[in-house]
């Protein structure tokens, strides 16, 4: 079966369907020749059909949704059924055309239609954005998509984003952040006074340095990319993405204890290039957003399963899960939270006004539409 799965892959493949060859693969199929040739040709009826074709690209494999809900397939599939076949849509999963800011330039270029991206990759453009790094303003699952949702940022940050070139299509809710600690390292961190002296992977984000300053941490810069051999050697003691990337990029074996503080959104986007998606007939253009919207959804509800799945795959390699009670988040939120002056020169350079973070905080924690489950 294995190698019949690989033939047909490389078989749709090689015959210019590399979508097909991924959607075939992600519906389990390829085993089948059978199969994967019908998916083979809906898709090229498809793309043969649409009038437009939006290639869609991402960091994330096709399978990532099962344990981080990036839903790529499910965006794909709603764009073409909301405009009526009028879009086909290309998947370049997996980084095949980079990831991160690299995908952000390739948008603005107008080189691909639409791309996901974390959220912070937008703070060049639109500052505004880097708020969500703010400790505690929209850590939980709720109260980022409250205020991503809210009118608010709507009028604050989306005219900015713009203006930029970009049209944000939807927020993907991943889960907040957590403390994750090394085999061998300092033991459950249930409090801030349990990271004293811990050597703590942060990105190049000052607020995120600044945080884990306040609760007792020894923040230490580290690339990505070299972050997996950073916590194997020791050269960092803990790091701090959601579960389901911690799963995704393959830190299972080489941790012990997860604790869910609930600080900082694991946050995403799926951006497009405003001008292509200005030029697209009104319809077409309804389609794509009502499409974002369904996903949007979708994404909500697979958020506690992606999640279930990450935690029992790391629970194999013998990591434990640690929830805080509501005591124990508060002495966090006491530490480090946005509530303290020290935040205040952050407000004002990325919001430009304390009464602008004013709204943008009442909206992080006023109930909007869509309920989102948290950890």
């Amino acid at each position: 079966m294995k190698l019949a799965t690989r033939r047909n892959f490389l078989k749709l493949a090689g015959a210019g369907s590399f979508t097909a060859a991924l959607v075939a693969g992600a519906a389990g199929t390829l085993w089948s020749t059978e199969a994967a040739a019908q998916t083979a040709n809906e898709e090229r009826d498809r793309e043969k059909a649409a009038e437009h074709v939006m290639t869609i690209a991402t960091a994330y494999v096709l399978g990532a949704t099962r344990s981080y809900p990036i839903m790529q397939l499910d965006l794909k599939e709603n764009i073409q059924n909301a405009t009526n076949g009028k879009v086909y849509v290309k998947l370049a999963p997996g980084g095949q055309l980079g990831a991160g800011g690299a995908l952000v330039q390739k948008v603005q270029g107008g080189t691909i239609q639409a791309a996901q991206h974390s959220l912070s990759n937008f703070a060049p453009f639109a500052s505004v954005v880097d708020l969500i790094n703010m400790p505690y303003l929209c850590g939980s699952n709720q109260r980022f998509t409250n205020l991503v949702t809210s009118d608010t940022w709507k009028t604050e940050v989306h005219p900015k984003v713009e203006a930029a070139g970009f049209k944000p299509l939807f927020y993907v809710n991943i889960d907040p952040r957590v403390v994750a600690v090394r085999k061998g390292g300092a033991g459950a961190v249930l409090s801030p006074s349990d990271l004293a002296g811990v050597k703590f992977r942060v990105p190049g984000s000052a607020m995120l340095q600044q945080y884990y300053r306040m609760v007792g941490a020894n923040p230490t810069p580290v690339a990505w990319g070299e972050t997996p051999s950073a916590i194997k050697q020791g050269v960092a003691d803990a790091l701090d993405p959601s579960v389901g990337a911690l799963y995704v990029f393959g830190f299972k074996d080489i941790l012990s204890h997860v604790t869910f503080t609930q600080a900082v959104p694991d946050s995403q986007v799926y951006s497009c290039n405003l001008e292509w998606f200005n030029s697209m007939p009104a319809d077409v253009q309804d389609g794509i957003v009502f499409a974002s919207e369904i996903t949007a959804q979708m994404n909500l509800a697979k958020v506690p399963s992606a999640r279930n799945y990450a935690m029992a795959e790391l629970r194999k390699s013998g990591v434990e899960f640690h929830s805080l009670s509501d005591d124990q988040l508060a002495e966090w939120k006491d530490a480090g939270g946005f509530q303290r002056s020290e935040w205040d020169e952050f407000k004002l350079e990325l919001a430009g006004s304390m009464d602008t973070f004013a709204k943008l905080e009442e909206a992080a924690g006023t109930m909007g539409r869509y309920y989102v489950h948290d950890a």
